[in-house]
């Protein structure tokens, strides 16, 4: 993926940077791995908001994305390269011997017309989708399993990647997106190499529209508010607003909110880097 800065001939465009979309091979979805996506403008089951700062955005179609990887053993040609509204990686259009079309995460290196495989015994190459007990050890991988079957739930956004440190008994160690070293059962897939897109952190959307295009409406900070809607609200003038704290009170920037009795805390070796 590539950037483009666009000659400053509005004030919009001075300080834009935009993606490409360079790597982007097809331009309509397949049909029939589309899903109705509907909006609930941050609004509940009784019409009542209960997220902030949502709503509007431009009408968007889900891609049925296949984190789990389970047709073991069976060839996939790649058709295309995509781009996916609901997700911040690039997804690719895989199409199996057996005639079954699937979208998966498309890793970063991956071309039309490669063929990618998953299970027991696959090369490992960018793209195949292989248990942690069969990955070298420094590889870089994505898309991981926290459980074996369940599909995978970390290291699925733009540019992110794990890295397989060891190996100890039933258990792989991995290295997280965020630093946190963590212990993961040797069963569970992984897709070898690093998620697509990795520019996406260097776009500078250049104007507030962008955002209303992606259902992200104006955010107001918590010290203009008045003492009834936030707790750092009030004040006369410009007030600091005391300490910094969420609307419900918890105190931010520093205070840990996880749980000390949390069943997963026994797997992680080395905490996330502050």
């Amino acid at each position: 993926m590539g950037l483009i800065k666009l000659k400053p001939v509005t004030p919009i465009q001075r300080h834009q940077v935009l993606p490409t979309y360079s790597e982007i091979t097809k331009s309509t979805p397949e049909k029939s791995l589309i899903a109705k996506n509907t909006r609930s403008g941050g609004r509940n089951n009784s019409g009542r908001m209960t997220m902030r700062y949502t709503g509007g955005g431009h009408k968007q179609k889900y891609r049925i994305v296949d984190f789990k990887r389970e047709k073991f053993g069976i060839p996939a040609k790649v058709m295309s390269i995509e781009y996916d509204p609901n997700r911040t990686a690039r997804i690719a259009l895989l199409n199996y011997v057996d005639g079954e079309k699937r979208y998966i995460i498309a890793p970063d290196g991956l071309a039309v017309g490669q063929t990618l495989q998953s299970g027991k015994g696959s090369p490992v190459e960018v793209g195949n989708a292989l248990l942690l007990s069969e990955v070298p050890l420094g590889t870089i991988i994505h898309n991981v399993e926290l459980n074996p079957g369940q599909g995978g739930k970390f290291a699925r956004g733009a540019g992110a990647s794990a890295q397989l440190l060891a190996r100890e008994g039933r258990f792989a160690v991995l290295k997280m997106p965020s630093g946190e070293t963590r212990q993961i059962l040797v069963t569970c897939l992984a897709t070898i190499g690093s998620v697509s897109n990795s520019d996406h952190q260097l776009v500078v959307s250049g104007k507030a529209g962008r955002s209303r295009w992606l259902g992200i409406r104006p955010r107001v900070r918590g010290v203009v508010m008045n003492p009834v809607d936030h707790p750092m609200g009030g004040g006369e003038g410009r007030s600091s607003g005391g300490h910094p704290r969420s609307r419900k009170g918890l105190p931010a920037k520093g205070y840990k909110t996880r749980s000390k009795k949390k069943a997963s805390n026994k797997y992680i070796l080395e905490r996330r880097k502050k």
